[in-house]
């Protein structure tokens, strides 16, 4: 006990180590998660071995945790603010009501203190962000004593690991199980059957899996019955939707082919598109051969992030009509990733601007088509300028004081970061040449930032935990479950009645709005289909701006 009182680092990453060793614990589709498994070994180390940890330590952690999240979120979180996505919009601002208004009830129904009421906030919303928006704003509080933010701060990580326990619980079974049910529906066919809506044909795959007859192919072929034909007119025929890419006459090999290239009798030709398309275009070229050595021409891939205005809001099928290059010049969008989260790239999905595409295809035209959707994503190094000048830009916007009537508000510390991570990322997006944050480093940190700062939480507040316990210990498992029960319900059926969103999507959406990534995750294994994560994606960047802000606002009202 001693030498973890001595050295408060080495009990910060027991807890960080043994946080996430019980974070896997699995019961059935629950998990409790690195964060939520690390505050409650700190709660328990912070009771047995009264562990002091410098409050500067969480501010920064924290800091890192919550710019890296707008930074993130940033690009989609702007891309989300139009007239197609108001009705997901909605969805959000129901949750932000309803947690800050169900809240606010319990406290003045059972004089709760600001501590406990934003505890119960957060573990009932199921979003780590507020308890640190929550612990700052209550830290500024200028009626209370050193000794009550101290116990308030407590209150907050004991209120937050109970109820964040019940609204896990309560979200993951609700959303994967309970909603299809309540709906009428099965999930994975319902899911299957607007993926097949989406892309005309075929079915989702579950995260794990890969088509087993790929969409996109490279077959060789014999001339036997396109004799005579040029390469531009055997491409034009099957509407620009195939690309020779080789041609091999006897030891001779042109890679590429020139348009005018006639084909003659015994030549091998590598062509490359759809399946579909490939196989119809041997029925009028000749027999499928094996493998020709020297004539598999490797294609290229590029990642190319969008930023040119004119193909933000297109669906990818319209993107191919309108540049050659797509298809026609050989080039394929194979993926499409929006915010670290995979989508189906169906000639319906629709592009915004930040999305990541795969494109594969003939090098010449890949590069060609990526100076005109965007500019190429590169692994570049973090650009610690560019992220230094972000965090402080909101450590300073966070200091801003802003007086409504008698209640003095402020985003602190952590709002401010989350705006201006927002704001930097976006403007980052736009032109993918400075600011470098590789997606990996910016999740690396925004885990790394909040799993910190909430064992240092924990182990400060555990000696406050057990009194806490003991006096609300029926109240918080109801709040938790009724915080949860309340937005979601709501949010079913003005989704399902006045906005008209299709069910697995607004399953996603609702699992979205109240940021719980577990939620998700059994709802696309349910769905054994990714296509929930359409939905899921708005919901979860908007909440993820807007909950954290609840933080400060409930601590203002019940602290004035």
């Amino acid at each position: 006990m001693g030498i973890l009182r001595d050295h408060p680092e080495l009990a910060l990453f027991v807890c960080l180590s043994a946080g996430y060793l019980v974070g896997k614990l699995r019961v059935g589709p629950i998990t409790l998660g690195g964060i939520c498994g690390t505050l409650i070994v700190s709660l328990l180390m912070g009771a047995w071995a009264e562990v002091t940890v410098s409050d500067d330590v969480k501010t920064i952690f924290f800091a890192l945790f919550i710019f890296s999240l707008g930074y993130l979120a940033g690009p989609q979180f702007f891309a989300n603010l139009n007239k197609k996505s108001l009705r997901y919009f909605t969805l959000c601002l129901i949750e932000v009501v309803c947690v800050v208004g169900i809240a606010l009830g319990l406290a003045e129904a059972f004089d709760l203190d600001v501590g406990t009421a934003a505890g119960i906030l957060a573990g009932a919303a199921t979003e780590s962000a507020v308890v640190g928006t929550a612990t700052e704003a209550i830290g500024k509080l200028s009626d209370l004593t050193q000794e009550q933010i101290t116990q308030y701060q407590g209150h907050v990580a004991t209120a937050y690991t109970v109820c964040y326990l019940f609204g896990l619980i309560t979200i993951v079974i609700y959303t994967s199980q309970i909603m299809p049910m309540m709906m009428r529906i099965n999930l994975r066919d319902a899911s299957r059957e607007l993926w097949e809506k989406m892309r005309g044909s075929g079915g989702g795959l579950e995260s794990d899996e890969r088509e087993a007859l790929p969409n996109m192919v490279g077959r060789t072929f014999l001339v036997t019955l396109a004799d005579g034909a040029r390469v531009s007119d055997l491409e034009q025929r099957f509407g620009n939707r195939v690309t020779v890419e080789a041609v091999k006459r006897g030891s001779d090999i042109r890679t590429p082919p020139p348009p005018d290239f006639e084909l003659t009798l015994s030549d091998l030709v590598l062509v490359v598109g759809r399946r579909s398309h490939i196989i119809d275009a041997g029925r009028h070229i000749g027999p499928e051969t094996p493998a020709v050595p020297g004539l598999d021409t490797p294609l290229a891939t590029k990642q190319v992030s969008v930023t040119d205005k004119e193909a933000v809001g297109k669906s990818l099928d319209r993107l191919t009509t309108e540049h050659p290059e797509i298809a026609s010049g050989g080039v394929y969008v194979t993926d499409v990733l929006r915010n670290e989260s995979h989508l189906p790239a169906t000639p319906e999905t629709v592009v915004q601007r930040g999305d990541v595409l795969t494109l594969v295809g003939a090098r010449s035209s890949l590069g060609r088509l990526a100076s005109k959707v965007g500019a190429v994503v590169k692994n570049d190094a973090t650009d610690f300028i560019y992220l230094g000048l972000g965090i402080a830009c909101g450590s300073l916007l966070g200091q801003v004081v802003v007086k409504f009537g008698d209640v003095p508000m402020s985003l602190g510390t952590g709002g401010g970061c989350l705006i201006s991570g927002l704001l930097f990322g976006w403007f980052r997006s736009r032109t993918q040449t400075f600011g470098a944050f590789p997606p990996q480093a910016a999740t690396t940190l925004k885990d790394m930032g909040l799993a910190i700062f909430i064992a240092c939480t924990g182990l400060v507040s555990g000696p406050q935990a057990w009194p806490l316990l003991k006096e609300y210990g029926a109240l918080l498992p109801f709040a938790g479950i009724a915080m949860v029960l309340v937005p979601a319900t709501i949010s079913l059926f003005v989704g399902r009645k006045l906005l008209g969103i299709e069910k697995p999507l607004l399953i996603g959406a609702i699992a979205g709005q109240q940021c719980s990534t577990p939620a998700i995750t059994s709802v696309t294994q349910v769905a054994q289909s990714s296509v929930p994560m359409l939905g899921y994606t708005i919901t979860y960047t908007l909440s993820n701006f807007l909950l954290p802000l609840t933080g400060p606002l409930l601590v203002g009202i019940l602290g004035a």
